[in-house]
């Protein structure tokens, strides 16, 4: 009875090198270890560097590998079909610029954001709403901050705050914010480009 080789892929894996081994973008379990072990450090795709910093590695090829080293071994993919293979770049940005392109995103973020608010307040005039509802329960005219303004303008600060689940370096709760989830929709897609645009031209990477 030949070996069983169970072999998983994720979507997207970053590597630290040019050279891709099996063991940086696979999980792979088999009976007898000596086999994973050997097939961990079998090379399977090159990274041409430079600007192309991304491959689409085919779970095909990689068996195509397998069998060239073991032709017996029965080898079982789980997981992705196609995996996007990315070279981590080792250029740290300087902190002084880091910091400068912190402030500029929470500059532009601040503005964008009252401008925001402050657009659909006017679009549903929320000033003449609020200083007729005040008309109506106290019976006489808005003074322009009354207790509906400024409990209004903290329900939007409670808001933001509960939205986002982020309070400096501090959870609301254990869900994940809505900007990480639209970051990794974000990068699911892309990763789905990349795979579907090198299926249609038949680009994977063999090691040749």
């Amino acid at each position: 009875m030949s070996e069983i080789l169970y072999l998983k892929l994720p979507k997207c894996v970053q590597v630290t090198d040019t050279t891709v081994t099996l063991g940086d973008v696979a999980k792979m379990e088999c009976t007898d270890p000596h086999i994973v072990n050997k097939l961990k450090a079998m090379k399977i795709a090159k990274i041409p560097g430079g600007k192309q910093t991304r491959i689409v590695v085919s779970v095909m090829v990689i068996v195509k590998e397998i069998h060239a080293l073991y032709p017996a071994l029965e080898v079982t993919p789980l997981g992705e079909v196609d995996t996007v293979v990315e070279l981590e770049s080792d250029k740290h940005m300087h902190p002084v610029r880091q910091w400068l392109k912190v402030a500029l995103i929470c500059l532009i973020l601040f503005f964008g954001s009252a401008f925001a608010i402050m657009s659909f307040n006017n679009d549903i005039s929320i000033e003449q709403l609020f200083s007729g509802i005040y008309s109506q329960i106290m019976g006489k005219e808005s003074g322009g901050f009354t207790p509906i303004e400024w409990t209004y303008s903290i329900g939007i600060f409670l808001g933001i705050l509960v939205f986002y689940n982020h309070f400096g370096q501090k959870r609301v709760s254990k869900d994940p914010t809505p900007i990480e989830v639209e970051v990794r929709l974000y990068e699911d897609d892309i990763n789905t480009t990349l795979i579907e645009g090198t299926n249609r031209r038949s680009e994977h990477l063999d090691l040749d």
